[in-house]
């Protein structure tokens, strides 16, 4: 196959991702099948496995990043893309290209066709990851889970170290007894045994948890933590301390308390992994070249413009603590597209603290997209002027005509409308 054959096959596929479907009636079973026919390339390798309400994906790019700068062969399998499929799987930090992934699909797809039951797009591209993973002997795979965990389409791996960052209430009705159903689910990744590295300090859950018995348990708080951090020129500097001790004056190129949490996560994770303490050296030079496109990416300065892919209330807060610690004293023009079944208010309130002048609410070409009219009407009853500009690019347009070179421009709700706009900002 040829990279557009490969699409148009996964396109044939069902993709639960874009239509917020239940998966196989939350079973495990059609993917087992499908990497049992293959020959169960995700057991050719080591994993690491990573789930969390949030920071999933920074922690699995730090985590990978670590990795490399210790000398290893690196997978790493992660979602949602930006702008092209292909970020989503990379090796030593280099998405696949063009060629290999037609190749890699059309290698998968004879598997595919044999399989019992029709795979979904996502576990298409999860047994891809692992088939590319293995073809290419990889030392490690750093696995980022979809969507929770137990019955998530990455779970057939049995992974070396198993890290949970946090428990959110994404992806849930809000019920009572929320926190605990969550947090069973994204236990579940667990192997028994092995390393857990938890980032969710909830007294409430932490017996889920130990249920699943890993070890060694290590905790954020008990086993590792951040002592300090401090703004600088493109990023913070952090004081952390992990499973080998202190480390002082690390830099990462990303801002935010939350990024710094994300970064000692990683540490652990990698020092846990490897049985060893992490050379200063290559500390430096993992966390010094993190890139993490649509994560607080600032992509120009006149006016300043940041993309930022923050989809639930926790992500949204901590983005709006981060702009005003960061860009105190500027004039915000934000624009704004949401995928449902999220409650936008939820979002919307946490944004609306940044005191923007303007909300510019767009329309997301997807069959979850919540309306902008609607997202408008919310903006507006928490008392704020709101606009309805129907087209992302428009409404990107829009913002741009609003603003001054010293305003600052933000663009969230969804890496789905990052995607539509960060070409005309970005080339990679």
């Amino acid at each position: 196959m040829d990279y557009l054959e490969a699409l148009k096959f996964l396109d044939q596929h069902v993709n639960h991702e874009a239509t917020a479907g239940r998966i196989h009636g939350l079973s495990l079973d059609a993917m087992r099948s499908l990497v049992q026919i293959m020959g169960d390339p995700q057991s050719d390798f080591q994993s690491i496995h990573i789930t969390g309400t949030n920071g999933k994906g920074s922690v699995s790019t730090m985590t990978s990043s670590l990795l490399k700068a210790a000398g290893l062969k690196v997978g790493t399998y992660c979602s949602p893309h930006v702008d092209t499929v292909r970020e989503r799987l990379k090796i030593n930090g280099e998405m696949i290209s063009e060629e290999q992934f037609g190749d890699l699909i059309g290698e998968l797809a004879p598997f595919a066709e044999n399989a019992v039951e029709k795979s979904s797009y996502f576990e298409l591209l999860t047994a891809a990851s692992f088939l590319w993973f293995s073809n290419e002997a990889v030392d490690v795979a750093v696995v980022e889970v979809g969507l929770l965990g137990r019955f998530d389409a990455t779970n057939v791996v049995e992974s070396d170290v198993s890290v949970v960052t946090n428990v959110g209430r994404d992806h849930t009705d809000g019920a009572d007894g929320w926190r605990r159903a969550v947090a069973s689910e994204k236990a579940g990744i667990i192997t028994s045994g092995r390393p857990l590295i938890l980032g969710e300090t909830s007294v409430e859950t932490l017996d889920l948890f130990i249920r699943e018995n890993p070890d060694p348990l290590l905790m954020k708080g008990e086993a590792f933590g951040v002592l300090s951090s401090a703004q600088a020129v493109g990023g913070q500097l952090l004081d952390v301390w992990s499973i080998s001790g202190r480390h002082d004056e690390v830099f990462i190129p990303l801002f935010g308390d939350h990024q710094a949490e994300n970064a000692a996560l990683a540490l652990a994770t990698v020092e846990t992994f490897l049985g060893a303490p992490l050379a200063e050296e290559i500390i430096e030079e993992g966390m010094s070249t993190i890139s993490l496109p649509g994560r607080l990416e600032v992509v120009s300065a006149n006016p300043i413009t940041i993309f930022d892919g923050a989809h639930n209330q926790d992500a949204s807060k901590a983005l709006s603590t981060t702009v005003q610690e960061v860009f105190p004293e500027t004039r915000r023009i934000v624009v704004l597209g949401m995928l449902g079944p999220r409650e936008p208010a939820e979002v919307i309130n946490e944004i609306v603290s940044l005191h923007p002048e303007m909300i510019i609410c767009c329309t997301i070409s997807s069959a979850r997209a919540i309306p902008g009219e609607i997202l408008a009407e919310t903006v507006q009853a928490a008392g704020v002027d709101a606009e309805v500009v129907e087209d992302p690019n428009d409404a990107m347009e829009r913002a741009l005509a609003l603003s001054a070179d010293e305003d600052l421009i933000l663009v969230t709700g969804s890496f789905y409308l990052i995607s539509v706009v960060r070409s005309s900002f970005v080339s990679d």
